[in-house]
């Protein structure tokens, strides 16, 4: 199955969309997505071939995520959300897999597409410490992996834990990690603005500036200003 899995991809893969995935995902020397392969297959066309194999046992998925080809890392993640959602009684297997061979989730869609998914949805009503480990790590997608894995608590009008994470990360040199932190912000903000602003008033200011500005991005023009201005 998994032979056949590469097969179908290979199949559909183009030159043209490899090349500007290329591009896309930084794979210079010394950008983020250093050294990752590409065979140019569309995320839409990928979501097909995940539904078609979505039996693919847990053994062949963990040798597609080791795979140095991106798309096939892409196809083992949306099996493995696919999993998660449909098997309620795996899913401490799958959650345990996931933290296992997440150094394979190693870019930011892969991490975007999947962490909320499976580590936030396993741990919203259980104890969030790993967070915490995943939010100081070196690697930089475990610490994305810590802010976007709360996007489900978000989407469940559960905000503490964002906040929280946000904090720790306020510091990080990274504006990938930047992006995503303000990007989470501003979805608890798209919920609840007064909150939002609760945090902000004691934080806006040490936030670094493209993270301050996908965090307001959705508040009034006047209030941009005045955060932007430092006029709180």
């Amino acid at each position: 199955m998994l032979r056949n899995l590469k097969a179908d991809l290979k199949k559909i893969a183009t030159p043209k969309k490899a090349k500007a995935s290329l591009w896309f995902f930084k794979t210079g020397k010394g950008e983020y997505g250093d050294g990752d392969k590409f065979i140019g297959v569309s995320v839409p066309e990928q979501r097909k071939i995940a539904s078609k194999y979505k039996n693919l046992s847990l053994v062949d998925i963990s040798q597609l995520l080791k795979s140095k080809i991106h798309e096939e890392r892409s196809v083992a993640l949306f099996i493995l959300v696919k999993n998660f959602q449909t098997n309620e009684s795996n899913r401490s297997d799958i959650f345990a897999f996931y933290l296992k061979h997440r150094k394979f989730v190693n870019n930011w869609d892969l991490v975007d597409s999947s962490a909320d998914k499976i580590v936030g949805a396993y741990l919203i009503e259980k104890d969030k410490f790993v967070l915490n480990k995943l939010a100081v790590s070196k690697n930089i997608w475990d610490r994305r992996i810590a802010i976007v894995s709360t996007f489900y608590f978000i989407k469940n009008n559960k905000f503490e834990e964002t906040f929280r994470i946000s904090k720790i990360l306020i510091n990080d040199h990274h504006d990938l990690i930047h992006k995503a932190v303000g990007w989470m912000l501003k979805e608890v903000g798209k919920r609840d603005e007064g909150k939002l602003e609760n945090y902000l008033k004691v934080n806006y200011k040490l936030m670094p500036r493209a993270m301050l500005r996908f965090t307001i991005e959705k508040l009034s023009d006047s209030k941009r200003k005045k955060y932007l201005s430092g006029n709180i």
